[in-house]
């Protein structure tokens, strides 16, 4: 069976997914000696490719180590897609949103689709039904928020989301709480309203490692899989390795 490592290196953790076929079988958070561990899971795995998205400064032995021991291939704007980018500059966009884009597509093949990320910052990628990528926007992501007001102001502690946030907070942690958890979910939800009103009918769709904590508190239907970003890149390496 053909194995492929989907590797999504972020502001916040290094993380890797192992699929066997088109099955994503283990999800892998880097340890700091990332060169090390990788070159681990690679004998003992032994995948025949590879695909890299990452918007970090990285070491550059791993992208050696991946092109010595599989059929490497790095995300940029010059990777063949299966989207077109018509507006702004395609090299300035990330390659995690590259990812997201794709894996909308090959899930909803011909409809609009609004893909939101959550991650170091909360990103809306919008492709329409002609499979272009039109943009979106960009806002901070619940850990930022949680840490600027932290770091922005003489006593408010660094608190922690928790799953079971209230509306109104009881203390000065659930106040936190319930100004980032549920002000993000009312973000979402008035994002997805706006489009509704734009475009009417499309998918909407949330991914990211906050997808469990953020889903039970949106209003609107939305299709919620955290690891979307391993299935785009899944995909796209699919896409490449049958165009050359």
């Amino acid at each position: 069976m053909t194995q492929t490592l989907c590797l999504d290196f972020g502001n916040t953790r290094l993380k890797l997914a192992l699929f066997e076929e088109d099955n994503l079988k283990e999800v892998i958070v880097l340890r700091e000696d990332a060169v090390a561990h990788l070159n681990e899971i690679i004998q003992q795995h032994k995948p025949q490719r590879s695909i890299l998205s990452s918007v970090v400064h990285h070491d550059e032995a791993i992208e050696r180590l991946l092109k010595e021991e599989t059929s490497f291939h790095k995300l940029s704007h010059l990777s063949k897609l299966p989207f077109s980018i018509p507006v702004g500059k395609p090299e300035t966009m990330g390659a995690d949103r590259m990812a997201i884009a794709a894996a909308s597509v090959f899930l909803f093949p011909g409809q609009n689709n609004l893909a939101i990320g959550l991650g170091t910052c909360v990103t809306f990628n919008f492709i329409n039904q002609q499979h272009e990528f039109m943009g979106g926007s960009i806002s901070p992501g619940m850990e930022m928020r949680f840490r600027s007001m932290n770091e922005y102001t003489a006593k408010l502690p660094l608190v922690q989301a928790h799953w079971n946030v209230p509306l109104i907070g009881y203390d000065t942690a659930t106040n936190l709480q319930s100004g980032v958890v549920l002000g993000m979910a009312k973000e979402m939800d008035g994002i997805i309203d706006l489009y509704k009103e734009k475009f009417g009918n499309f998918n909407a769709l949330l991914t990211g490692g906050d997808t469990a904590l953020f889903e039970p508190c949106l209003k609107n239907g939305i299709f919620a899989d955290p690891h979307l970003i391993f299935k785009g890149l899944y995909a796209i390496s699919q896409y490449n390795a049958s165009s050359t």
